[in-house]
């Protein structure tokens, strides 16, 4: 089974961390929370975002960067504003790591010139600070499963009243 890890450095709010957890249940990626947080992960609002989803999650929690890189090996990916690659020009490996920032400050300058060859970049507007955190997350997730080809996930839906195969189509 092909693996994804999310990796959140030092989140600071907890809605985006509670949609960015209903991003990786709902796609079988494994959630790494680095700390310090922003919030306590009992917070109200971190749980009202995941919704009903927690118990569908992977979490492995961190106290900080440190750790995290001492515990986990592979190939990380490095999501920043300040990338020169396009995040969809890169070919991204089986377990491999989705490294984001926090929102105010993103990731640490060190860690992005230490690793330049696998920063990434969102396009955007020249005008447009940045994407909010979790819709970045979510979009590079699925970036990734698209070049995997969805594994594990259905990719067809059905409708409540009526039926596709009805349809005289």
């Amino acid at each position: 089974m092909s693996k994804i890890n999310i990796v959140m450095v030092e989140p600071e709010i907890p809605q985006n961390t509670g949609n960015v957890a209903r991003t990786c249940a709902a796609t079988g990626a494994r959630l790494h929370l680095v700390g310090p947080m922003g919030f306590k992960i009992d917070d109200k609002k971190l749980k009202r975002a995941g919704l009903d989803y927690w118990h569908y999650l992977d979490i492995s929690y961190y106290a900080d960067i440190e750790e995290f890189f001492a515990k986990n090996k592979g190939e990380f990916f490095y999501f920043t504003t300040k990338g020169r690659k396009v995040h969809s020009d890169v070919s991204y490996p089986d377990n491999c790591y989705l490294v984001f920032g926090k929102e105010t400050r993103g990731l640490p300058e060190s860690l992005l010139i230490n690793n330049y060859e696998h920063c990434v970049r969102i396009p955007m507007g020249e005008d447009i600070r940045s994407l909010n955190l979790s819709n970045s997350v979510a979009v590079g997730v699925y970036e990734v499963l698209r070049q995997w080809n969805y594994p594990q996930l259905e990719n067809n839906g059905q409708l409540h009243e009526y039926r596709w195969e009805d349809l005289n189509i």
